[in-house]
């Protein structure tokens, strides 16, 4: 089958959009780089066609100016509930309420800032044969804790573009390798808490997941973040791993209630 010409230029376009961001991000000004670690667990569980829950726990590690150890020190907890609504095919519509521990990690320059988050969310699939292109938009409301003891309200927007293809298959399916790459910007309001700059920060994701059944999946990726901050500027690289579970309890509940009694010897 030949490839649609429209196609391919949309990804030369996108592919050319996410590298020009990673080299700005790069270039601006003197900042201090950190090597860190991200991971979390997913519990998706599945009410009806249209409606969906999930669970997500967190945590990350990160490096230090005197160490390069990327577990050097564990700088957050979080755990995440979710509501999806899949409007139709194109259209998944979700909200979350999390809670977010950073944690006192002077050596980073972050203090210790408890942090409840709620957020509105969308994303729109352009569904295209052997790759999916999607832009997520999500606004979140940060109250958080600040280093006078009092909390604040932050607005955060953040706008991402996420393309993922998968590997040896057409569709994601049981034992399927697929490549993900996405870049996302983040826009806030002006508090002390976060500083006064509008710009938040670019995320920049690079990886790969693999699909162990339908239910279970791993994804690891490797991630740059350029972070400008009122006391200088900041670049991370981290490691992601995320592990998901889809109706993880309800499989398993299936599995026991069907399992062959032994029949009793007379």
């Amino acid at each position: 089958m030949s490839l649609n010409p429209n196609h391919t230029i949309l990804n030369k376009k996108a592919c050319s959009i996410l590298v020009m961001l990673l080299i700005t991000s790069i270039s601006c000004g003197q900042t201090i780089h950190y090597n860190q670690f991200w991971g979390e667990v997913q519990f998706n569980r599945t009410i009806n066609e249209k409606w969906s829950t999930e669970l997500n726990l967190g945590t990350s590690y990160s490096s230090t100016e005197s160490s390069p150890n990327i577990f050097e020190q564990n700088t957050q907890r979080s755990f995440r509930g979710w509501g999806h609504y899949y409007l139709n095919p194109r259209w998944k519509l979700s909200s979350f309420i999390a809670y977010y521990n950073n944690k006192d990690v002077p050596e980073i320059g972050q203090f210790e800032s408890p942090e409840w988050r709620f957020a509105l969310q969308g994303i729109y699939y352009f569904h295209k044969t052997g790759y999916t292109l999607s832009t997520r938009m999500r606004t979140e409301l940060r109250h958080m804790r600040n280093q006078d003891d009092t909390y604040e309200n932050v607005i955060r927007y953040r706008q991402q573009i996420k393309y993922l293809k998968p590997i040896n298959s057409k569709v994601l399916r049981s034992g399927v390798v697929y490549a993900i790459a996405s870049d996302e910007i983040f826009l806030k309001s002006e508090t002390k808490v976060t500083g006064l700059s509008f710009f938040d920060r670019n995320r920049l994701n690079l990886g790969a997941g693999y699909l162990f059944t339908d239910d279970i999946q791993i994804e690891i990726t490797y991630a740059n973040e350029y972070l400008p901050r009122d006391n200088g500027n900041q670049i991370v690289n981290a490691g992601s791993l995320t592990l998901t579970f889809n109706n993880l309890f309800k499989n398993l509940s299936k599995k026991l209630l069907h399992q062959t009694p032994q029949e009793n010897d007379e």
